[in-house]
């Protein structure tokens, strides 16, 4: 059957069997205009009306009295309304298209309103579709760069509807491995997001960079409908919903997640019961599974970086850490924290990623970890291309034990530290409560030879009272922690500021800057160098703004990178 809005509707009466139906208002009969509002929404809000007496017409037909609409524009409806009718029989009057009777064209808040009140309401001028002023096709920038390195992308932007639909079909590519489609939706996404305003009209986006004809089939189709059918097939589709299910488990990826899906394990429970043998990460990451998918927040990402610190520096003092990644950027969410871990004195940092993640063992803080040596090799003839994208530093994955308990109870030590004063509460603090996780065997089991910090990150505006844990204590009742994924990498000094760079994101913002500097520089750029291939050097650099320099770019701070 053809959709309604691809339909020209014969302006004879059409037969419904709502129509039908006893109504409890018989002089008003209500069209709901799928076009923006979506098909789900629109057949909720249709039972919604039956339900309470209303005659809720399915087609157009002569008999509607009133068009309800949802992010419309009174000429865009009419607009509607001639396609459908073939343009036939309209009247000049505001807000009216031609029908016997005539019909209201309203907002879905008079609906809403009719609704909750149980009749329908008196219509004033607030209810009837709002005339828009046509957005001048031209955007108010001469041009737009080509490579998302070189424009900034706030966290914050006018296109969030259009880019979001980019990103479901981008993540739906790279779930099917096809890597080249999932970088140009993701680039196009990137370039709505630079856009210094709403884009209104395909004719806005004329002669712009990033846009191939795919993306924007889906930008006109949301632009002009509200939704993509593509996205919504998409969202909808079982293999979308299992491989993202599937490779939400911690140690799972797009391969091993597709041959499961094969096999006809769609959930996590499916694999569960599968009897599938699973590594020492994907048992990790299935038994912490809701845990890990839940979003962390910056103040636990803070506490973490308490406990981390409190680590580095008890076996390097004088050690560096920052916190990187998304949060970086100006999130206030992330799926996981990354650090990264340098000392001054270049060569101190060696080996300190075992020694850190033994405290923190001895501790109970780690659920589960995975520690790799550093095997970058810095050679005259330029850095080696690795094996994977990955980089090749000092680092650790790992899954934290965070503490939710903010009661204060006394447990076992009886610690009790107090906020400092003023209005404040604590954000959420490490415990590590479960026996199973501590080591005996390391050189740093002993809990008392590394005391936890005395103080406390605070924010907000109440004051509570809060216990630090330590790793020999063990607490009854309710479960009061969470599971956390946390990156910890090591750096040498020499390498920090392009670790940093590498580290920040976000992952297309890096693309594109290795992108620029082969393509553009004939350099190449890493997570632990810069050289120029045509004066056979590397280029050093102890800050991010050299290295923007060394690449001729203008230097683009962190909360601008979220390409």
């Amino acid at each position: 059957m053809v959709p309604l809005k691809r339909r020209k509707v014969n302006c004879s009466v059409t037969s419904d069997s709502s129509g039908d139906r006893t109504s409890k208002f018989p002089g008003v009969v209500i069209f709901l205009l799928e076009r923006k509002m979506g098909a789900s929404r629109r057949a909720f809000l249709t039972r919604l009306g039956r339900g309470k007496g209303f005659n809720i017409e399915y087609s157009l037909s002569r008999s509607i009295t009133h068009i309800v609409s949802e992010n419309n524009s009174g000429e865009e409806v009419r607009t509607w309304l001639d396609l459908q009718t073939g343009g036939q029989g309209r009247e000049g009057g505001e807000g009216r298209t031609a029908r016997p009777g005539s019909v209201h064209l309203l907002d879905i808040v008079w609906y809403t309103e009719s609704m909750h009140a149980g009749i329908p309401v008196i219509i004033l001028d607030r209810h009837r579709l709002q005339e828009r002023e046509k957005p001048g096709l031209e955007l108010t920038v001469v041009s737009v760069p080509s490579y998302a390195c070189q424009r900034h992308t706030p966290l914050l932007h006018h296109n969030t509807i259009l880019t979001d639909a980019l990103s479901i079909l981008a993540e739906n590519a790279e779930l099917s491995e096809n890597e080249g489609r999932g970088v140009a939706f993701r680039r196009a996404a990137a370039l709505l997001k630079s856009l210094p305003q709403e884009v209104r009209g395909a004719e806005q986006l004329r002669g712009l960079p990033c846009l191939g004809e795919h993306s924007l089939r889906v930008i006109k189709e949301v632009l002009e409908d509200g939704v993509s059918h593509e996205v919504e097939t998409t969202t909808h589709s079982e293999q979308f919903k299992a491989m993202k299910a599937l490779t939400g488990i911690f140690g799972v990826g797009a391969k091993t997640a597709d041959r499961w899906f094969r096999e006809g394990i769609h959930t996590p429970s499916n694999l569960q019961r599968s009897g599938h043998t699973l590594n020492r990460a994907q048992r990790a990451g299935l038994k912490y599974y809701d845990e890990l998918n839940l979003p962390v927040t910056k103040p636990e990402a803070v506490a973490i970086g308490q406990i981390v610190e409190r680590a580095v520096h008890a076996v390097l003092p004088g050690a560096e850490m920052t916190l990187i990644g998304g949060f970086r950027r100006g999130k206030q969410t992330g799926h996981d924290v990354d650090f990264l871990i340098t000392h001054p004195d270049e060569g101190r940092e060696e080996g300190l990623m075992p020694k850190v993640v033994s405290w923190l063992e001895a501790q109970g803080f780690l659920l589960y970890q995975k520690t790799t040596g550093n095997s970058y090799l810095e050679s005259k003839e330029g850095p080696a291309r690795p094996a994977s994208n990955m980089d090749r530093f000092e680092r650790c994955f790992s899954i934290f034990r965070l503490s939710t308990d903010n009661e204060g109870r006394e447990i076992q030590t009886g610690r009790e530290i107090q906020t400092g004063e003023g209005p404040q509460t604590y954000s959420p603090t490490l415990t590590n409560t479960d026996p199973h996780t501590h080591s005996d065997t390391h050189p740093h089991s002993k809990t008392d030879s590394h005391p936890l910090p005395q103080t406390l990150v605070v924010v907000g505006d109440h004051a509570q009272k809060v216990s630090w844990v330590l790793g020999n204590s063990q607490c009854s009742g309710p479960r009061s922690w969470r599971a956390v994924r946390v990156d910890l990498v090591v750096s040498p000094y020499s390498q920090f500021a392009f670790a940093l760079l590498g580290w920040t994101g976000s992952k297309l913002f890096e693309r594109e800057l290795r992108r620029w500097a082969i393509h553009e520089k004939a350099m190449t750029l890493s997570s632990h160098a810069l050289y120029d291939r045509k004066r056979m050097q590397y280029l050093r650099a102890s800050s991010e703004e050299e290295i923007f320099a060394h690449l001729g770019l203008e230097y683009i701070p962190p909360c601008d990178r979220n390409a």
